[in-house]
């Protein structure tokens, strides 16, 4: 089946096929609804907005955090040539900022949101000075829990493929947020592209929670499967967040046979399950798990798929792809049926225009890069130098795109929308990249790069070799490079989530600067403990909010504080009784090894087995107030004596 026109005439055509939308916002419980149910939603949703005095071309910024009502709103607002924006609701102070930042790009324009959802924005409002902004948003708003009555539908409008469909903002890598420009022709391009490449077929049928204001979300995982005749089933992001392990139990129940995550989603899942493998699932009957929206890890698509394969999941499923909002949504695939595959490339020959250097995957110099396949028929893929000139296979370069499935640009603002294409039509997309016997593999964003004597470096590679020196989880640690004014190279800067005291802190940064001096020969200017790593709500680190509050002086304190502890001598004085005991325990465990109070358990090299041995020691001593994961907070026998003192003041121990 070929799909073109529009999205409202592909929807009339398959959308009485009895295919169903299945909802899943609790644990327990399932909305289904058929498609032919849905447009008659959509239809008294647009009488709605249309006795409001909403009409063809004018914006409507859809600020759900129900998929029901986002999807109902969606299409109220194709089927009446509305143009939709979805903006992410959000739990953070920067989503926030976001919307108001968009309700300024667009100028007029209405939004569509619930009671509780404008209440929240009103006390942001005024905390943040933003009063006035939010009195002209709030005049603007229509309540979606204030509808009672859709029986009455709406004028249907006649689009055609060239008019704007909806328009998707990126998903919030730089400060200041882009309006993408979609037309109905592009969304039916890619979708066909996606269709093809990926092979659906009507036996598919999908499971996603992803948001739905991610495009993987919304095209991939919503209009893709609803306009080919496919049953899908959303589920609600936050369900994922709090309980992971679901996502695959429902996968199982239902036989879905299409997955997506990006790397973070597949992180989360792992550390809900701890290690186990889950019981009674049977994931046979997936094919594809669509893996893309960030960088990809190939260590970590290995140890989900090792997880898993107790529970029958094929080692083939995995499918990492590239794409970016401005071309729809896909750029490249891998082929169906094919393994992962992934190349070891030497990390300090990265630079625009190098040729890579293969080194063995067990070298310290070893970056290895996932294979994201081949170019989707609705786009093009080109390398080029600084000076567009397209580069040779296997000389790393900016990645450039065209075809069908591009966007033409950016709503209200010609400068960024003529800077992004080059004089000979193709449109730049801000990653970086190389081909490799005919297959496409990504490095990392041009804007993030890290500048250091001459070479190139990515976050996402130091990233991970701190997690791997310090234990630290993957989603708790982002890398950053910050120029100063005037300053010729980037300062790289290690954010870490940590709650715990600065005393805990002290012994983490020794190991991150160790740790990447010895794998990278790079040097960690400032280790800085934040309160959490900031994050789109698909899960994408934030790196320009940490940076920006970096250098705004937010996290001066704290690093003045470290830098006191680190100045401060041992004390003189006698050890206390919690580390002479912590001391015997540890002795105990590892007796052929001289351990002092200030040395790291894991940089003396401690085994696993001694560590569960230390920990099994400490809870028999001071029952239930270690966890085992609290070694890598308190690593040492002093810092966890103070720990263990400070509960011990509040009545704790």
């Amino acid at each position: 089946m070929s799909l073109s026109g529009t999205l409202v005439q592909a929807l009339q055509q398959h959308g009485d096929a009895g295919h169903r939308i299945c909802y899943i916002d609790q644990a327990d419980r399932m909305r289904t609804r058929s498609c032919r149910l849905m447009q008659d939603h959509a239809l008294g949703i647009l009488g709605h907005f249309q006795r409001h005095g909403i009409s063809h071309k004018d914006k409507l910024l859809l600020f759900l955090d129900n998929n029901e009502q986002f999807i109902d709103a969606f299409w109220a607002c194709l089927l009446g040539g509305i143009i939709p924006v979805p903006v992410a609701v959000g739990n953070s102070d920067e989503h926030r900022f976001r919307l108001f930042r968009i309700m300024d790009r667009l100028g007029e324009a209405r939004i569509y949101t619930r009671t509780g959802a404008l209440q929240r924005l009103r006390v942001f409002a005024q905390d943040r000075g933003l009063g006035k902004r939010y009195t002209q948003l709030e005049g603007s708003a229509l309540l979606s829990d204030h509808i009672e009555d859709i029986s009455r539908p709406g004028v249907q409008h006649d689009s055609r493929p060239g008019d704007i469909a909806f328009i998707q903002f990126s998903s919030g890598s730089t400060s200041e947020p882009k309006g993408i420009i979609l037309t109905h022709e592009n969304l039916m391009a890619n979708i066909d592209a996606i269709v093809r490449a990926a092979r659906f077929s009507p036996a598919d049928s999908t499971l996603s929670w992803m948001p739905l204001t991610h495009d993987m979300g919304l095209i991939g995982f919503h209009l893709a499967p609803l306009l080919y005749g496919m049953d899908q089933v959303i589920m609600r992001t936050e369900l994922f967040i709090r309980r992971p392990a679901i996502w695959l139990e429902k996968a199982s129940e239902l036989g879905s046979t299409l997955l997506c995550s990006p790397n973070f989603g597949f992180k989360h899942y792992l550390r809900g399950i701890r290690g186990r493998s889950p019981a009674g699932l049977d994931l046979s009957r997936v094919r594809l798990i669509f893996n893309g929206a960030e960088p990809i890890s190939a260590d970590l698509c290995h140890r989900f798929l090792d997880q898993l394969g107790e529970c029958r999941l094929p080692p083939e499923s995995m499918f990492p792809v590239y794409g970016l909002a401005e071309a729809t949504l896909a750029v490249s695939f891998p082929r169906n049926g094919d393994e992962l595959v992934s190349i070891a490339v030497d990390r300090h020959h990265l630079g625009i225009g190098e040729s890579i250097i293969p080194v063995t995957p067990a070298s310290s110099d070893a970056m290895n890069l996932v294979c994201v396949g081949r170019p989707v028929s609705s786009c093009m893929v080109r390398i080029t130098d600084d000076g567009d000139r397209e580069l040779d296979p296997d000389r790393v370069g900016h990645i450039q795109i065209r075809g069908t499935g591009v966007s033409r640009g950016y709503l209200c603002d010609e400068d960024a929308s003529r800077r992004v294409f080059t004089e000979d039509g193709w449109l730049r997309s801000g990653d970086l990249g190389l081909v490799h016997e005919g297959n496409l593999y990504i490095t990392g964003r041009s804007k993030e790069i890290i500048f250091v004597h001459g070479q190139n470096y990515y976050p996402h590679d130091i990233e991970g070799v701190v997690c791997d020196a310090t234990g630290i989880g993957h989603g708790k640690v982002a890398v950053a490079g910050v120029r100063r004014p005037g300053a010729d190279n980037d300062e790289i800067v290690v954010f870490i989530q940590h709650r715990q005291d600065h005393d805990a802190f002290q012994p983490i940064v020794a190991r991150v600067v160790e740790g990447v001096s010895r794998f990278t020969g790079l040097e960690v200017n400032e280790v800085v403990p934040v309160s959490r790593i900031a994050r789109t709500t698909s899960g994408k680190v934030q790196r320009h909010v940490l940076v920006d509050n970096f250098l705004s002086g937010d996290y001066d304190a704290p690093l003045a504080r470290l830098r006191r502890l680190s100045e401060q001598p041992l004390p003189a004085g006698g050890r206390s009784e919690i580390e002479k005991q912590l001391s015997r325990i540890c002795s105990g465990a590892v007796p052929d090894r001289e351990i002092g109070v200030n040395d790291s358990l894991f940089e003396l090299g401690t085994s696993s087995l001694a560590l569960i041995q230390i920990h099994e020691g400490i809870d028999a001593a001071f029952p239930g107030q270690v966890e085992i994961h609290e070694l890598f907070d308190y690593p040492t026998i002093a810092s966890l004596a103070r720990h263990l003192a400070r509960m011990s003041e509040r009545g704790a121990v």
